[in-house]
């Protein structure tokens, strides 16, 4: 019994890593900054093909992950300096930038390396709890998704710089009228959000092989987490991925992974029409 209720706990574990490590940079640059990015996809590509390569070169994988995701984020505030910049006030015209961008770096990347790389093998290896074998490093996800959690939570509501963050974010005018240095602000915040999006794919890319196009298996479950979520991101985020990790483990379990996922994608529609303003609403009409 207990093994079947770990297999359980697992493959939830397994679920919410995923749309948590895929939403959460996401939860940043679109949730909070309001900016549509489409190439959310290939910063998280960014970071597993950094990943793959700097462990190709003989570094070790943590120390690899840790770089590919520094790598994505540099990449973030370059982008954010040179395009989004001047989106901030016209989303859609941002999401065709992005969109624009998206295509450029997905064909670049296949002309560069082709259409796969190999990859470099899950670590960690395995251990069996009564008649079921499990991935340690699935469980090292979950643990990292937990981490990600508390570290934006901390970053964005116990320190200065979350606190001016966050008040540039509601009202820019206002906060630069008080001081804050808006454009350090924004390229910061969206460096951040490309980082854990780098940190995404340079955690999965053991798991996966590399293509060009592999951004795409992450955007639609990071944009409907955020999107349930509701306007309160970081209070948001996490209860959307439980409640979508439940619905989708569920189904999986009993239909399989494409019924899982049409099922999660069912929710996600029912949940916009019964709270427009998703998950987070209800919580902070509680907390008050």
């Amino acid at each position: 019994m207990s093994a079947e209720l770990f297999s359980v706990f697992y493959q939830f574990a397994d679920v919410f890593a995923f749309l948590i490590l895929s939403a959460a940079g996401l939860a940043i640059v679109f949730g909070m900054m309001g900016v549509i990015n489409m190439a959310h996809g290939e910063f998280i590509m960014c970071g597993a093909y950094v990943t793959v390569g700097l462990v190709n070169l003989g570094v070790p994988l943590p120390i690899a992950q840790i770089l590919a995701a520094l790598t994505a984020g540099i990449i973030g505030m370059i982008v954010e300096l040179l395009i989004v910049r001047r989106f901030y006030k016209r989303p859609l015209d941002s999401l065709l930038a992005t969109w624009g961008l998206s295509l450029i770096v997905t064909q670049s990347m296949l002309l560069i390396v082709g259409s796969a790389v190999r990859g470099i093998g899950t670590p960690e290896g395995s251990f069996a709890i009564g008649g079921y074998t499990f991935s340690t490093y699935r469980l090292v996800l979950f643990g990292a998704a937990v981490a990600v959690l508390a570290g934006l939570y901390i970053i964005f509501m116990k320190t200065r710089f979350g606190v001016i963050a966050r008040a540039t974010m509601q009202n820019a005018a206002m906060a630069k009228a008080l001081g804050a240095r808006t454009g350090r602000i924004y390229s910061i915040s969206f460096g951040i959000g490309t980082a854990l999006a780098g940190l995404c794919g340079a955690l999965y890319a053991p798991t996966m092989t590399l293509i060009p196009t592999m951004g795409a298996t992450f955007v639609v479950e990071s944009f409907v987490t955020v999107v349930i979520g509701g306007a309160n991101v970081l209070l948001g985020t996490a209860p959307a991925a439980v409640f979508l990790a439940m619905i989708r483990m569920a189904l999986n379990a009993s239909y399989g992974q494409i019924i899982g996922q049409i099922g999660m994608l069912f929710a996600v529609i029912l949940i916009i029409r019964v709270l427009p303003e998703g998950l987070s609403s209800v919580l902070v009409r509680r907390g008050r």
